[in-house]
């Protein structure tokens, strides 16, 4: 069987993968026989580090897995995007029969959209950013990983798909200020995060809108892997198809 490997950043999307206490930062991690998983931290070089170190641990199909945030009013927290391409100035494929094929597996209350997903080389920390890239690009959300991911696939002529559920909606987006606190594995610094909020850089209500929009968003992608399995069940067996 073909062995697939999941890039994720952040822990909290690793830990809807694997039920492990602790899933090591940067190295590979078998979750089963079939399925490899790489914590690789926020950002395209993490990313691709990450995807090269996937390939040469056996897997021969990636998956881009995790969150997204939202560049279209329509989308909300906790919905699904199984991107039909992956926009980093050019666009870059997915498999689009195991995309298929894995949309078609899941429950019909997840919400799925199908669209462009656009890579950002920084966080969009305003609705006008997020505004900006939606019209530059005609995506619908937006990561820092899936470009990286995917490049590494079309180079190595393997199957490539990106399993994102959105954790904010283009009118909220996480402060500068907030994200200068948060450790590239997702983990927050708690000594960093208490001089913000009593400086008030961060509100606990901006906190309590994250928490809730990450909850969602894990929500979804635990259901998706509760769906199809960790290897995302109908994996392309057919390099480059």
């Amino acid at each position: 069987m073909t062995i697939t490997g999941l890039v994720t950043a952040l822990r909290a999307e690793a830990s809807c993968v694997s039920p492990a206490a602790y899933i090591p930062f940067n190295q590979v991690t078998r979750i089963e026989d079939h399925t490899v998983l790489w914590l690789s931290g926020m950002g395209a070089q993490a990313a691709r580090t990450a995807a090269e170190g996937l390939q040469q641990h056996g897997a021969a199909a990636l998956v881009s897995f995790g969150v997204a945030g939202a560049l279209n009013s329509n989308l909300k927290p906790g919905d699904l995007i199984l991107p039909d391409a992956i926009h980093t100035g050019e666009q870059l494929p997915v498999d689009m029969a195991w995309r298929n094929r894995l949309q078609n597996s899941l429950p019909a209350d997840i919400n799925v959209v199908n669209s462009l997903l656009a890579h950002s080389a920084v966080p969009l920390t305003s609705e006008k950013a997020k505004f900006d890239l939606a019209q530059a690009t005609g995506a619908w959300a937006v990561d820092m990983e899936s470009g990286a991911v995917a490049a590494v696939a079309a180079a190595a002529g393997i199957p490539f798909i990106a399993v994102r559920a959105i954790i904010d909606p283009v009118q909220f987006s996480p402060p500068q200020a907030l994200l200068d606190a948060i450790y590239p594995d997702g983990r927050v610094n708690p000594v960093r995060l208490v001089i913000l909020l009593l400086k008030r850089s961060v509100h606990l209500s901006t906190l309590l809108h994250m928490a809730a929009g990450m909850r969602a968003a894990r929500r979804t992608l635990s259901r998706v892997i509760q769906s199809v399995g960790t290897g995302l069940s109908s994996q392309a067996t057919n390099p480059g198809h």
